[in-house]
């Protein structure tokens, strides 16, 4: 945490005097802190982070790399610290900056200082957020350990009458009692033709049935880091063309796998996958991208899509997780996440993936 500040600083331009973080991931991130409010201002030297009464008792205890201040009238607080440091050039979080913030922080400022609200400031906190720390790695294994312990349960739990929904809240409830800080995003739990829907919605009213895949997208989180597995079984045998489509989807995740490292990009790790189920037949079945990063947020740069062109970069933890989707028949999805290492990777998910059939 104590070098996260000095980290973004390095990566701004030489013109850059201050940095403005009111996000809240990005707060986060660089105090080590959760709350809803707060303002981290920093400076090539230091850093503040102002945050009012309700948080103040904790923010003195927890933040460790910046002066805490309880906020008053946050403006003028900002205002003044610009003039102590004679900062002249302010970055703020244009990818996360609402409208009505820029301009009620530019009324305030006025014309004494420069506010980029290019895309600088946004972009060097995403470049510093996606190579992951050890202490990073750590917390995101402890989320998939226990996603894991909720994917052993539920083998037991799936049979033909259970809705998805008891699924899905089966899954969370076993996530949180072994630790979980709550969801990483809505539980998917699919059966039948709904498996067809990538992200569909779980219902109460669809019931898993002889013969049927069912698919659950799921994950934990530890401190704010997140988890995220995918995987696809079937309750009772399935048909030939079942088993033959999982068989693709299988082949092209393993394939992108065994190709992930540093150097390539996005595009290319997509590719891996993705030609696998083209010369399958099933490249229109295949709509969205293969994988995305995964860190405080469920969604991080970088991705494995086909309009990626950014290099991958030793600790980038990034998802593997092609589908094919058949309307009104089924689909089938298998998802693990991977950290990207100089020669490979080292996948964190640990979960089996060959087909699973349970009688």
């Amino acid at each position: 945490m104590l070098n996260r500040i000095a980290a973004l600083m390095q990566r701004l331009p030489a013109g850059t005097d201050a940095a403005l973080i009111q996000s809240d991931v990005n707060r986060r991130y660089f105090t080590g802190m959760l709350s809803s409010a707060g303002t981290v201002l920093c400076f090539r030297d230091c850093a503040y982070f102002i945050i009012d009464f309700r948080y103040i008792e904790k923010a003195r205890t927890v933040v460790k790399n910046c002066t805490v201040l309880e906020q008053h009238d946050l403006l003028e607080q900002v205002r003044h610290l610009l003039e102590e440091h004679q900062a002249k050039t302010v970055a703020v979080e244009s990818m996360t900056m609402t409208l009505n913030q820029f301009s009620k922080l530019k009324k305030s400022l006025g014309s004494r200082f420069r506010l980029d609200y290019s895309d600088t400031l946004s972009r060097a906190i995403y470049a510093c957020r996606t190579v992951k720390s050890e202490a990073e790695l750590e917390k995101i294994r402890a989320a998939q350990r226990i996603a894991e312990i909720a994917f052993m349960d539920i083998l037991n739990f799936l049979r033909p009458g259970i809705s998805e929904r008891d699924v899905m809240l089966r899954l969370n409830q076993t996530m949180m009692e072994h630790g979980s800080d709550g969801e990483s995003f809505p539980t998917i739990a699919l059966t039948g033709t709904a498996t067809s829907m990538p992200h569909g919605v779980p219902s109460a009213e669809r019931l898993i049935q002889e013969g049927d895949f069912v698919l659950m997208d799921y994950g934990a989180t530890v401190e704010g880091y997140h988890s995220d597995m995918t995987r696809t079984v079937a309750v009772g045998q399935p048909s030939e063309k079942m088993r033959q489509i999982y068989e693709t989807v299988l082949c092209a995740q393993k394939t992108a796998i065994a190709g992930a490292k540093a150097g390539i990009t996005g595009r290319e790790l997509d590719k891996y996958a993705r030609d696998i189920i083209e010369e399958a037949g099933y490249g229109e079945q295949f709509g969205h991208s293969t994988g995305h990063g995964v860190g405080l947020e469920i969604h991080e740069f970088p991705n494995a899509s086909p309009g990626t062109a950014v290099e991958l970069e030793p600790g980038n933890v990034v998802t593997v997780e092609p589908g094919i989707y058949l309307p009104g028949e089924f689909g089938v999805r298998i998802e693990d996440f991977v950290v990207i290492r100089e020669d490979g990777c080292e996948n964190l998910t640990k979960a089996p993936k060959e087909l699973i059939v349970l009688a």
